[in-house]
């Protein structure tokens, strides 16, 4: 669940992790609930340390806190001078309990006792200031990191200095140690880079250069493993791992978004799974709606990419500017590249490949400005056929070019000299390859003929359009205006058939949805618009706090994604009108939207849900009865196993008897013996008889059971219940064992019999353990046959129950079949 601002300190012990922002810090757990919250500092925290039941916090005005965990009560607080002792650095060494050391700006260090409150030892330190504290492999032994890009590997027990280290690429940002077995330190730089340090050797080891393409911001080796986790500002987190030789890593997973925000989105294909995004960092991403582990990053734009390889991309100047916008198609993705964009003030367009997630072979630009790259004129619109053959861009002086998508030639260009007096503010071609259709700034809308490259028709606007979209299934035009208004315009008919206006501000995107019939549109007035096209009425808006860059509406029509002003993320509006009934009625002329807060940022949501989490363990546990309603018949919950092999058990025994007999234990059994059924019961102990007698006692085997003696109960009392029970308790061989102990020659007799086949007239009348009753009265007419059809009594009982059954059989048969006429009419019926 999100905290209210932006956290800027994290830490963690075993149980609960520690975030601050301002001058708060919360500890989560379970990763998701807020469980405790420490108010007390008047100044931002920059520095946490969990310290078994207690959490240290510093803040920028050098005030120190230690804090009851769960208490959440100030244990001790520790106000430092700011001019002699500004703390920049703590860490627990290992092993020194009640101990915290403490590193300065000023390059001092002293150990301090928590719990007594006392300064034990100050460190004179080495005049420069300590960004960075790490504990090392060995006890009394820490690495501090200074601001002159040196490592200290100092014994804090005897304060000598034992080896140092120097980077050049500026403060140490961070330090970790690796505990597999190799010696080896590792250190991050604001510029990225990461330097690995062999502590036998006292020397450097390798580089790992552009770990990020920003300060590296936290890095630590995974315990025991030779893998490392760093991550940055570039928004980017990685794992390294050291298997190879020369002792450096390669990046075995990352997880990674833009580090500035995107200016563009689209999904990409038709199962509404990708999102293409390009951002103002100048790359092009791809993220899943699935899962994050299907992102992937197609990388910056360059305009050399074997010269940019070469000479490393800290300070490319081979690197082209943020991708204004871009078209991408599937069709032929696997074959050459889908994806065709173009940048901002750039004249070249640049194709990208999605299979093999990187910048495509071709550069599209127009022949003359091969050589010489003039400053004032660039692509501004683009778009890729459906069959993912042909690109069509257009410039800023009105030029628009077809290029072919395969090989990256150019096959010619509408108009004689130009297509539009203006700049081409929108281009689209429909989804037959028949028609392209080109907007000017001049407020001309023009179509030409795809191939022939002839002009068909022009349309005067009333204005200057700012960007076009078309519904290539539709055939349905939306144009934004400069002067915030959106016209939609059919491309059959070459009409504008509906106006909309409503926006206060410039019209950024525009979405249509999968089936046509809405027009989605953002605009700087930090409103989101759907317009109901058949209506032509306004039927949903709402408001945010930041403007919707970009959005884009899934072809499967179950997510709205959106881009916002400075922000990292894409964010996803589900669609309602899918699983609840929406009345899309159109909203009043003078509705005013309330602001909706962003997805995933709720905290009042947040809050509720937790709640509703806690009281759910004293929730009444739902408990179903054995029948909602007396019409219904209804099935007993047991597992098939009790009741669906009763007809065949003697077929199953007899595939299951053992080929040897069993071995009789030399030693007195570990676990103690139990009765077999269901329920365990501990079987008494024998008496051991070394002269056995052979005489069968027939006493023993004509005790009566439970359920005989239920059943002689019921004959009385006429309720079967218990006896159903006692039944539905035992498991296949036992019931077979109690139905044939009820005839006469099992020990039975024919008043037990008949009390049976009442209770089983009792199961059939109240229509509940329907399943039950078919299969004991099968297993019990198997068994008794020849005794009930000598019996008058067993006779008249069994016709009644035939007749019973029967009923109700006819009732659920008629039921079955109405229930299967609608489904088969539902699936062959065109709706």
């Amino acid at each position: 669940n999100a905290l209210l601002q932006d956290i800027t300190c994290l830490a963690a012990d075993r149980m609960l992790i520690f975030a601050s922002y301002g001058d708060v810090f919360h500890a989560v757990a379970r990763n998701k609930e807020v469980v405790h919250t420490y108010k007390g500092h008047k100044a931002r925290i920059h520095l946490l340390q969990p310290f078994g039941d207690h959490v240290i916090s510093v803040d920028v005005a050098n005030v120190l806190i230690v804090w009851d965990i769960q208490s959440e009560e100030e244990y001790l607080q520790v106000v430092f001078d700011k001019a002699t002792f500004a703390v920049s650095a703590i860490l627990h060494p290992s092993t020194y309990l009640n101990k915290i050391l403490l590193g300065s700006e000023q390059g001092g260090l002293q150990l301090w006792n928590i719990r007594s409150n006392k300064l034990l030892y100050s460190f004179p330190g080495w005049g420069l200031g300590v960004t960075t504290l790490a504990q090392a492999p060995a006890v009394d032994v820490v690495a501090v990191g200074l601001v002159s890009g040196h490592i200290i590997v100092h014994n804090i027990k005897f304060d000598e200095t034992l080896m140092k280290f120097q980077q050049d690429w500026g403060p140490i940002t961070a330090i970790s140690f690796r505990t597999d077995g190799h010696p080896v330190m590792a250190a991050g730089s604001p510029v990225g880079h990461i330097a690995l340090w062999d502590l036998e050797e006292k020397k450097l080891i390798s580089q790992m250069r552009n770990a990020h393409s920003t300060a590296i911001a936290g890095m630590s080796f995974v315990p025991g493993e030779p893998l490392l986790i760093t991550n940055g500002a570039d928004n980017a987190i990685r794992v390294w791992i050291f298997d190879g030789p020369g002792g450096t890593g390669r990046v075995l997973r990352s997880r990674m978004g833009h580090s500035a925000p995107p200016t563009k989105i689209r999904y990409h294909g038709q199962n509404g799974e990708q999102i293409l995004s390009a951002g103002q960092d100048g790359t092009l991403q791809s993220f899943s709606t699935v899962h994050e582990r299907f992102n992937k990053s197609l990388g910056r734009g360059s305009i050399n990419k074997k010269k940019s390889k070469k000479k490393g991309l800290q300070h490319d100047t081979m690197a082209l500017p943020p991708i204004t916008a871009f078209a991408s198609e599937v069709a032929h993705q696997s074959d050459w590249d889908g994806i065709v964009a173009c940048h901002q003030g750039y004249i070249t367009c640049t194709t990208w490949n999605y299979q093999k997630t990187s910048m495509g072979i071709h550069k599209l630009r127009p022949e003359e400005f091969s050589k010489n790259k003039p400053v004032d004129i660039y692509a501004t619109a683009v778009d890729i056929t459906s069959c993912g053959n042909f690109a069509v861009i257009g410039m800023s002086t009105g030029r628009v070019d077809v290029y072919n998508m395969q090989s990256g030639l150019h096959r010619g260009c509408y108009g004689k000299e130009r297509a539009h007096e203006g700049s081409i503010r929108g281009l689209a071609v429909d989804g037959l390859n028949q028609l392209t259709i080109t907007a000017g700034s001049e407020g001309l809308i023009k179509f030409w003929k795809f191939k022939t490259k002839d002009l068909v028709h022009s349309t005067d606007l009333s204005s200057s359009p700012s960007g076009i979209l078309l519904h290539r299934d539709s055939g349905i035009l939306g144009i934004a205006f400069d002067d915030f208004s959106i016209s939609v315009f059919d491309i059959e008919t070459r009409k504008i058939v509906r106006k909309f206006s409503g926006h206060h501000g410039r019209i950024n995107d525009m979405t249509f949805s999968p089936d046509g019939r809405w027009l989605i549109t953002s605009s700087m007035d930090c409103t989101i618009k759907t317009w109901d096209l058949p209506s032509g009425c306004l039927i949903d808006c709402f408001l945010l706090d930041s403007a919707a860059v970009s959005l884009t509406m899934s072809p499967t029509g179950d997510f709205l994604a959106t881009a916002h002003v400075d922000d990292l993320g894409i964010y996803l509006w589900s669609n309602r009108s899918l699983y609840s009934l929406v009345s899309l009625r159109p909203l009043p002329a003078d509705y005013e939207p309330s602001m909706v807060i962003l997805p995933g940022t709720c905290p009042l949501e947040d809050v509720d849900v937790a709640e509703g989490e806690e009281t759910c363990d004293e929730m009444i546990e739902y408990d179903s009865p054995e029948q909602l309603g007396e019409q219904l018949v209804t099935l007993s919950s047991l597992p098939e196993s009790r009741w669906k092999n009763l007809l065949n058990l003697d077929i199953i025994k007899k595939k299951n008897k053992p080929r040897e007999p069993p071995k009789v234990p030399t030693s007195a059994p570990f676990f103690i013996p139990t009765v077999p059924g269901l329920i365990p019961r501990y079987a008494a102990p024998e008496q051991e008889n070394d002269a056995q007698s052979k005489v069968v006692n027939i006493g023993v085997l004509a005790q009566k059971s439970d359920f005989y003696i239920h059943l002689e109960e019921a004959l009385s009392t006429n309720k079967y219940a218990v006896p159903l029970n006692v039944l539905k308790d035992l498991g296949p061989s036992n019931i077979e064992i109690e139905l044939r102990s009820l005839a006469p020659e099992g020990g039975g007799s024919v008043e037990v019999m008949l009390s049976f086949l009442r209770m089983i007239g009792m199961m059939l009348n109240k229509k509940y353990n329907f399943e039950l009753a078919q299969a004991y009265l099968a297993l019990y007419l198997k068994l008794h046959l020849k005794i009930v059809s000598s019996e008058p009594s067993l006779l008249e009982e069994v016709s009644r129950l035939s007749t019973q059954l029967e009923e109700t059989w006819i009732h659920l048969r008629t039921l079955f079949n109405q229930s299967l006429c609608v489904l088969t009419y539902m699936k062959s019926a065109l709706l």
